[in-house]
């Protein structure tokens, strides 16, 4: 039987507030267990939560970026259940009114095809605390410094046909809340996590089928691997005669395999009911404007803006403006008076593989904007050639300086001058008569790839410093005169 692949995501998001979302404590990572959870994080006999107006502002600057319908009055809700990280024996979430309704994203999988995800809410959370197993030797460890961390719960449409699409759309979501800086996107520290819903249904049936959540993914290759294990789980027990258990599981990444961890609660299992404590979440129009007035150029028209302005192909588009710091850097490259498609050859060859190598972020890069900008110049007005100028970028790359002091240091300039570099071709044609004759009685189409050999005797006489384009005119004119 032909099957059709139903995908939901629910992306928690991590926002990047210095606190929590109902208290003073601090959100930093790595701080010693329990150091950083406060009375109102353990839900303390006594204490209020007061909400982090910075939270409200990341919210609303998410959906303004979605193009969704904003809660203009939203609402928290206290979501029982009990579990050990969850000292309070409920988490402060919001259920029917949230702060953020309906939206929508574009994805583009690696099929080149674009499709609309439709995104059904994003809503204020705060975050429960973390289970430890490692080092007890049979016993659970209760680290509660994540307790009341703000988190965005970004709940998609069932619109996903494929583990590809469902990939594609928690990259781009990723790459929102990055872009928008609501959010670092760490997915080692949990900064960024993706349950999945996922099920199975004959295909051109109308009707759903029975779904699992995959909880707590934490990474893009993980997803992938999680989705294709379950899917094809689900497969297997469908033909096989059985049916499908609506149930939560967990990915073992170890053993690669999906795993039930409990059955699946109903929204009534969790008895929401309005939180006592908080007050609704009015936004007035004024806050929203001044939200909107700071948002960033987002990818999508960045991706655009870069193909229209630069003339750059789709492909050098969508790769420089895939992070805010590298389109930052590429820019400023660019303004500095370089010729884009040059820079962006640069920001995405040497550069980057120069980075990849070291390990590095472009925001940690040891050669700045400004200095490579300095080096594409000198290629521009013919001082060094191509090849020459990557022996600079190494130059600075290790030991800094602009491009200037180092080709005269190194004495790098290019020959440009044509009388010395007649003389030089002069030379070789004279020293390699053999060859000359070879080339003369060459049928057209193959003198392209012999001329090669000259030109590689005169770089290597000129230590690289001749400039390749005179070389090719002198020699075209000599040998073919």
């Amino acid at each position: 039987m032909s099957w059709e692949i139903v995908i939901g995501l629910e992306v928690h998001a991590q926002l990047a507030t210095q606190s929590k979302i109902f208290s003073g404590a601090s959100t930093a990572f790595g701080a010693a267990p329990n150091t950083q959870a406060c009375a109102v994080d353990l839900g303390l006999p006594g204490v209020l939560p007061v909400l982090n107006e910075k939270a409200v502002e990341m919210a609303v600057r998410f959906g303004l970026a979605i193009d969704a319908e904003l809660g203009h009055r939203s609402v928290f809700a206290r979501k029982n259940y009990f579990y050990p990280d969850l000292p309070k024996g409920y988490q402060i979430s919001q259920f029917e009114l949230p702060i953020v309704g309906k939206g929508h994203v574009e994805i583009s999988p690696d099929d080149g095809t674009t499709k609309t995800i439709g995104v059904t809410r994003a809503h204020l959370e705060e975050d429960a605390g973390k289970s430890l197993h490692e080092d007890f030797q049979g016993l659970t460890g209760i680290d509660l410094n994540r307790a009341g961390t703000p988190l965005l719960e970004i709940v998609s449409e069932p619109d996903m046909r494929s583990v590809k699409e469902a990939v594609a759309y928690a990259k781009k979501i990723h790459q929102i809340v990055v872009y928008l800086g609501i959010c670092d996107g760490n997915m080692q520290e949990g900064s960024f996590r993706v349950d999945a819903n996922v099920s199975i249904r004959p295909m051109g049936q109308e009707k759903l089928g029975t779904r699992t959540e995959l909880k707590n993914i934490n990474s893009f290759r993980f997803l992938e691997k999680a989705l294709n294990y379950e899917i094809d789980r689900q497969i297997d027990i469908v033909e096989g005669g059985g049916r499908i258990v609506q149930e939560t599981r967990l990915y073992d990444a170890d053993k690669d395999e999906t795993r039930s961890m409990r059955s699946k609660e109903e929204a009534n299992d969790y008895r929401y009911f309005p939180d006592p404590d908080l007050l609704p979440v009015v936004l007035d129009q004024e806050l929203i404007e001044a939200v909107r007035a700071a948002l960033p150029e987002l990818p999508d028209a960045k991706r655009a803006r870069f193909s229209a302005e630069f003339g750059l192909s789709a492909y050098d588009a969508e790769v420089l403006a895939a992070t805010r710091p590298l389109a930052d850097y590429f820019e400023a490259v660019v303004a500095a008076g370089t010729e884009p498609k040059l820079a962006a050859n640069w920001v995405m060859g040497d550069l980057s593989g120069a980075l990849n190598k070291a390990g590095l972020d472009i925001t940690d890069s040891p050669v700045a904007a400004a200095q490579l900008a300095g080096m594409i110049a000198r290629i521009m007005d013919n001082t060094i050639s191509g090849k020459i100028a990557k022996e600079v970028f190494e130059a600075m790359w290790r030991e800094g300086g602009d491009a200037d002091a180092i080709i005269d240091a190194k004495g790098l300039k290019q020959i440009t001058d044509t009388g010395a570099l007649e003389s030089i071709v002069d030379k070789i044609i004279a020293d390699n008569s053999k060859q000359v004759e070879q080339y003369r009685a060459a049928e057209e189409h193959k003198r392209g790839k012999m001329i090669g050999f000259f030109v590689g005797q005169i770089m290597k006489a000129t230590q690289g410093k001749a400039n390749p384009q005179q070389i090719n005119q002198l020699l075209n004119a000599k040998l073919n005169g």
